[in-house]
């Protein structure tokens, strides 16, 4: 089994109700054992340009998970509960009905069409906050402890 981190979000419709369902979906999928999931916590969008109070908030909170996928097997599984729920991705960084990034798999670190950790975790404190909620001693691989990361720190 692998550990894994995968970040839940919803900033479009019933978003409370879309993210249970979907950690329900999650913890129905072959292969996939839903461990621990964060509270979930009210954030204002996030643009390319940055912050963007003129776009609905999210409710983001993190799940973690044990499974026998493999990374790229895991990642197709987000995807396909995302695409349940009436995600599309028309814009880099839109709104959503759905978002579920896999943060963390394991120790794993992979480039190519799958890279791990996730990119932009490290600076996103609707990331971190919600996870060292449930792990506090949380590590990104190549990044340390979730703790020590400056996102992780309440404004």
């Amino acid at each position: 089994m692998t550990r894994a981190v995968i970040a839940l979000g919803a900033n479009l419709g019933n978003r409370a109700e879309t993210i249970a369902a979907a950690i329900e979906r999650l913890g129905a999928t072959d292969g996939v054992d839903v461990v621990v999931v964060s509270e979930l916590v009210e954030n204002i969008a996030i643009r390319p340009d940055g912050p963007d109070d003129t776009h609905p908030s999210y409710l983001n909170g993190v799940a973690i998970v044990e499974t026998t996928l493999p990374a790229a097997g895991l990642l197709a599984a987000l995807h396909a509960i995302e695409d349940a729920h009436g995600r599309t991705r028309t814009e880099r960084w839109g709104d959503r009905t759905l978002d579920l990034d896999l943060i963390v798999f394991g120790d794993l670190i992979e480039d190519g069409n799958l890279v791990i950790p996730h990119p932009r975790a490290h600076e996103r404190s609707f990331v971190l906050v919600p996870w060292l909620s449930i792990d506090p001693d949380a590590t990104i691989p190549g990044r340390g402890p979730v703790r020590d990361l400056p996102a992780a720190v309440p404004a």
